[in-house]
């Protein structure tokens, strides 16, 4: 039996608040199936698979049943079984997800939480009781896809967040109102920077003529700063030979979020993820002299990924982008000098854009 995974005391407080919400979600909506519920950054969630959407009414409904168990201030009693016990005790609670969890832990003995008339496949650790949560917050409702794979049902996702007092929950909302009022989704439409065509693809930046000004502004300032610190411009392709991704390591274990096609002769070809193997392909196209190095490629390099699209987000994560790339060969006794040079580097340039802690 693996020990329950380290978590900080606020994770704690949202993992159990997780757990108190797949809880009132029981209860109000038995036929509902349970799937997974971690604490993230903001505080929590929980998908579910139900045939009806959840509504803001329903949503309600479930914050205050929340409050209601966290009131009654029930233990969170752990217990251990043996596999095969926790196999039929889910089986007899008809939640086929956490049965599918269950086939893939490895651990003979399992553990499982409950709190009043709710128990749950959990490793833990919650708090020691509900009354311990204190404060919490429902937030918003998603979809998502089960494992986060296409091929799987479309779950929903209900987020919320908790904290210790109600005056931290009151000053991240307030966060929270003033993030939401600056989103950057809303920003680039209403500025008319730039667009996501979802007719085109999702997850690929359509540059409108501001937004592409400032590209362009932002992209001669970054080579600018390049040229002046000794690297040297390169352009590599933007789809190689599969043999050269089976050689850097990227087909074994990248391929997933790779876009891979063949040709009409049949090779096959992988768009590029990165731009590691170009730049090394230029570098062993001759013999190096240790007089080159340190030797600094750089490229404002396209890249395209194949990102699942419950994790697309606006332009923070997306499916084609561009990188400010570079890599460096050197000598080993250049190697302190080289880092320093970097760090140096990258704070100047961040410093330059405003970032100043």
């Amino acid at each position: 039996m693996a020990e329950p995974p380290k978590l900080s005391p606020l994770e704690t407080l949202r993992h159990s608040a997780a757990h108190i919400l797949a809880q009132a979600v029981k209860q109000i909506y038995p036929e509902t199936k349970i799937a997974i519920g971690p604490p993230i950054d903001e505080g929590f969630y929980y998908d579910f698979d139900r045939k009806e959407p959840f509504t803001p009414e329903d949503i309600e409904k479930i914050e205050k049943r929340m409050k209601e168990i966290i009131a009654r201030d029930y233990k969170f009693e752990r217990s251990e079984v043996p596999q095969e016990e926790a196999k039929k005790i889910l089986e007899k609670l008809k939640e086929p997800y956490k049965l599918e969890i269950l086939a893939g832990i490895p651990d003979p003995i399992v553990s499982f939480y409950q709190d009043g008339d709710f128990m749950d496949l959990c490793e833990g650790p919650h708090v020691a009781s509900t009354g311990n949560v204190k404060v919490v917050k429902l937030l918003s409702i998603a979809g998502a896809y089960w494992r986060g794979s296409e091929k799987n049902p479309m779950l929903q996702r209900i987020y919320g967040t908790a904290f210790p007092t109600q005056q931290e929950l009151d000053e991240f909302l307030r966060v929270r109102e003033e993030a939401k009022r600056r989103d950057h989704r809303r920003l680039m439409v209403e500025l008319e920077l730039m667009s996501i065509q979802e007719s085109a693809g999702a997850g690929l930046v359509f540059y409108h003529p501001k937004g592409a000004l400032v590209r362009y502004l932002i992209e001669e300032k970054i080579r600018r700063e390049h040229l002046k610190r000794g690297y040297q411009f390169v352009s590599t392709p933007h789809l190689l030979k599969s043999d050269i991704w089976i050689r850097s390591g990227h087909y074994q274990n990248y391929k997933e979020l790779m876009f891979i096609f063949k040709n009409e002769d049949g090779q096959e070809y992988g768009v590029k993820p990165m731009n590691c193997p170009g730049h090394i392909l230029i570098y062993q196209s001759r013999t190096r002299s240790y007089r080159e190095f340190p030797l600094r490629f750089f490229e404002l390099g396209n890249v395209y990924r194949n990102e699942k699209s419950g994790v697309l987000h606006g332009t923070l994560r997306v499916r084609g982008f561009t990188q400010d790339d570079a890599h460096i060969f050197i000598m080993p006794e250049q190697l302190e000098r080289e880092v320093d040079s970097i760090l140096d580097f990258t704070f100047e340039i961040l410093k330059q854009f405003g970032f100043k802690e």
